[in-house]
Formats: structure tokens, sequence, C-alpha cells
């Protein structure tokens, strides 16, 4: 199976909220091609009433109530597991480990730790010349936001110029980041691994090229290697 999600290039998801997510878009498919079947043969159920009872007065209430009706149970069916992301969403928001101050530029992005001291850097796309085996082109960075697996982060997202937005596809994370303002979020990482995003907003001739590399890794190279980038 995962080969044949690999072949078509599809992202997994790399988180709990993210799956809920992508079940949540499975699950409301599921609903559009229920309506397109009950549409369907509605029409097919009003158009051989009509050709067969041409002569006889017709009245469908059946059908008027089920038009009624089946829109209600769409929405029920929506409204349990929406508000179910909408409240596992907010306990994530809660309490926060750590807190990390992101900023968009044109076009790169800066971190800074503010729980840390002296910890901050920009983080630029790095060109082809320099990229080693196993580095996906226009994604890797180099400079990688390093955080610690099991932990609640905080990220504060704003802009120094235009609008910006900082986007992880399988984290299920977009946030727009907008000179003036300073959105937060918090998130929990539960697997180690290097997570890709890239700005997501069209803010200027290289817009393509300010991506986001994320490492998420153990406390003890998480504090091994803020040592080594404290200024």
């Amino acid at each position: 199976m995962n080969n044949y999600f690999q072949g078509y290039n599809l992202m997994f998801s790399s988180s709990l909220f993210a799956s809920y997510m992508d079940w949540f878009h499975n699950f409301n498919c599921s609903l559009l091609l229920g309506v397109l079947v009950f549409v369907v043969l509605l029409f097919f159920y009003l158009m051989s009433g009509f050709l067969l009872f041409k002569s006889k007065k017709i009245e469908y209430q059946m059908g008027e109530l089920w038009c009624s009706l089946f829109p209600t149970f769409i929405l029920l069916m929506q409204m349990v597991p929406s508000l179910s992301l909408l409240y596992h969403y907010g306990l994530m928001n809660m309490d926060s480990d750590l807190t990390i101050k992101v900023t968009g530029h044109q076009w790169y992005w800066s971190y800074e730790f503010s729980d840390i001291p002296g910890l901050e850097f920009d983080s630029y796309m790095k060109s082809m010349d320099l990229l080693v085996l196993g580095e996906p082109r226009l994604l890797e960075v180099d400079n990688r936001c390093i955080i610690p697996v099991d932990n609640s982060i905080r990220f504060c997202i704003t802009s120094a110029d235009v609008i910006h937005a900082w986007a992880l596809s399988s984290l299920s994370v977009k946030l727009d980041a907008m000179s003036g303002v300073l959105s937060t979020f918090s998130y929990s990482f539960p697997v180690v691994g290097v997570f890709y995003g890239q700005c997501s907003e069209i803010c200027g001739a290289n817009h393509s090229f300010m991506p986001i590399c994320l490492e998420v890794t153990l406390m003890e190279m998480f504090k091994s290697w803020c040592l080594g980038n404290i200024n």
C-alpha cells in the first residue's frame, strides 16, 4: 500500500492531528458521493413519474420531504467530527514547552527561540551545488529548525515585509505571516523525522524559493544542537 501511494507522490500524514484531518477529508468525500447518488436517483424517480403518468396529477410530497431531511442529515454527520477536530485543536493550544518566533522575509525565514537566549538564525534555501545525496531540491535549507520530539511547541508567526504563509502539508499546518500581526499556534510532534514545507502565499518573484525544513529529534540531541548554535 505504501508503494502504491508513493507512486502517485501523495504525502503521508505525519502527526495525529494531520491523520484526523485526512480522515475528515475522506469522510466528506464519502458524503459528497452519497449526495451525488441521492440526487441522481431522485432525478430518475421524478423523470419516470413525469413520463409514465402524464395524464395524472402527481404530487411529490415524499420527494419534497427527503429533499428537506437529507441536507439536515448531512450537516449533522459533518457537525460531530468537525467539532471534535476543533476541540482537539483547542487542547493543543492550551500549553507549550517551547516558544519559537518565525519571521518571513523576501525570501527566507528567520527563527528565534524565545526561551533560549541567543538562539536565533536565518534559514535560506540550499543551492543545488551544495546539495548532498538524499536532500530534496528546492526544499533543503542551510539551517534547519530543530525541535524536540513529544513536546508542545508554540510557534509565533509574523512577517517583516509582505504576506507569507508558513505551511507544512504533511502536518496539516498552514498559518499566514503578516507584518504587524503575531499569529500563534501550538503543535506536538509525535515522531522523529525531517518535514519539509514551502511558503504557500504568492509573496513575490522568488516566492517558490523560500522552503521550510523542520527537523524533529530527541531531547538530548536538541540540547546539544542548542549549545552549538547559541550566539
